[in-house]
């Protein structure tokens, strides 16, 4: 089916009229109007544990609340995704990655919209600080047989793995995953400046939210974070919730990685909720402020995952100064498409022959951004009140 979309460029702001058919953006041409709304590529969060009240990691995950989230994460804006499991016991997680599994092979929607599986931990630091809020009674050393169990369950769609290179038989676990093409990144650590640099030579590529997963007071320098800034080679995920990294710190991560600069939500079920005291299967008592900072009742100076989607983070990053809100998509569509080796069919790009994954938006005066309108493969998943009633159009 062909069809016709016009708004704004998200980089230049020229008016941009994009031709699909089949699911592929089959030209893209100058419009003869001025539109109202903007248009740019469909967003990539590679890094997400629920939202919308819908938790990946609870232990009665359903193939529906998989759908559930991919529905929520249309209306933000997201077209890709990496779901993310985090720490917990074997079963638990074998259980969320069988769901998540099922959930592609019985519909297509999923499967195209599912990046890939992320796998955060249990191979992390067991140290307060850098275990984060992660359960340190399920925290263990790396183990290859679990790996495979996960790839099995899975059918080979775990495509990032989160660790700490100090642990026991990490640096090998890092060098084997290199070679199944599969994403090693650096996280919840308090690794040595050394770890880091053996994990880089075995093939770790990203650093999973940089500057969170850590002590909350380390040594000036040298330390973990200041050695994976460092390294060129290295992706980095920030999580711009306005909480996990303060402006200056976010800026100066940015400057820094450039083009390895990606953004992520982190977010878990709490996110898009309203403010409260509430139950974690995780965490025990976590308390979700006004503001949207989200920790555990019992340690206010511990987050507790991110309770922020990923459209909200873009529009903070660009309200506070750091770059226009068109580079902040970049690092949430462009960026996270090159780390996994997809821009080359088009992915995180509104060009010829690329898939028709894009959102229409607004972008108010007040740095707000609101999705209009959500186009996966060429098809409308998403459509605000506001654009089914034509207004605006």
């Amino acid at each position: 089916m062909r069809a016709e979309w016009t708004g704004k460029h998200w980089l230049t702001g020229e008016p941009t009229r994009l031709v699909t058919a089949d699911g592929t953006i089959v030209s893209v041409r100058e419009a003869e109007h001025a539109p109202y709304y903007w248009i740019a590529p469909g967003l990539i969060d590679v890094q997400l544990n629920g939202i919308g009240g819908f938790d990946l990691n609870d232990r009665s995950v359903t193939v529906d609340t998989v759908k559930q989230i991919v529905r929520v994460l249309h209306k933000g804006g997201v077209t890709r995704f990496c779901p993310t499991v985090v720490t917990g016991t074997r079963e638990r997680m074998l259980h969320t990655i069988r769901v998540i599994a099922a959930a592609c092979d019985q519909d297509p929607l999923i499967r195209y919209t599912v990046m890939g599986i992320h796998v955060e931990g249990p191979f992390i630091s067991p140290e307060d600080g850098p275990r984060g809020a992660h359960n340190r009674d399920w925290v263990r050393d790396p183990d290859w047989e679990e790996l495979e169990q996960w790839l099995e369950a899975s059918g080979g769609r775990v495509r990032k793995v989160t660790l700490a290179p100090e642990r026991p038989g990490a640096i090998e676990m890092i060098r084997r995953l290199r070679q199944l093409g599969i994403i090693a990144a650096i996280g919840h650590t308090g690794a040595q400046e050394e770890d880091i640099r053996q994990a880089v030579k075995a093939g770790a590529s990203m650093s999973t939210h940089l500057g969170n997963g850590a002590h909350p007071y380390i040594k000036r320098h040298p330390n973990y974070i200041w050695s994976q800034l460092a390294e060129d080679s290295l992706w980095a995920g920030l999580i711009a919730d306005g909480h996990h990294l303060p402006v200056a710190t976010l800026k100066a991560m940015i400057r820094v990685k450039g083009r390895k600069a990606i953004l992520t939500s982190d977010a878990v079920h709490l996110a898009g909720m309203p403010p409260g005291r509430y139950t974690s299967h995780m965490n025990g008592e976590v308390v979700l402020e006004p503001n949207g900072l989200l920790h555990l009742a019992q340690q206010p100076d511990i987050m507790a995952g991110s309770a922020t989607p990923l459209h909200i983070g873009l529009q903070r990053v660009a309200a506070s100064g750091i770059c226009s809100l068109g580079e902040a998509i970049n690092m949430a569509s462009l960026h996270p498409a090159e780390l996994f080796g997809l821009a080359h069919q088009g992915v995180g790009q509104l060009g010829a022959g690329s898939p028709a994954d894009f959102i229409v938006y607004d972008w108010n005066e007040d740095c707000s951004l609101t999705v209009v309108r959500t186009i996966s493969a060429g098809a409308v998943v998403y459509e605000s009140e506001e654009a089914r009633l034509g207004g605006r159009m």
